[in-house]
């Protein structure tokens, strides 16, 4: 038997309110982009707010899914205007 990846669930399917930290590898993988990225991001002051507990970084989910919803367009007509 094969063993699954686990995926992130669509966001249609959370609960109000979770609470789920993901750690910088799982945005990573759920963007498509590398840890450095999302390390340059932070220096930047872009991307999601982020937790940093000594030096470790999470990212609260509710926080990756309220950036989602800002950056996502139906079209590029949308992001040309903005």
């Amino acid at each position: 038997m094969q063993a699954q990846a686990r995926t992130t669930s669509p966001i249609s399917e959370l609960a109000p309110g979770d609470r789920r930290v993901l750690n910088e590898n799982e945005v990573a993988n759920r963007w498509g982009v590398s840890p450095k990225t999302l390390q340059r991001w932070r220096s930047e002051g872009r991307g999601p707010k982020y937790l940093k507990l000594s030096k470790r970084v999470g990212y609260p989910l509710e926080s990756v899914i309220d950036f989602e919803r800002r950056v996502l367009h139906e079209s590029t007509y949308q992001h040309a205007s903005a």
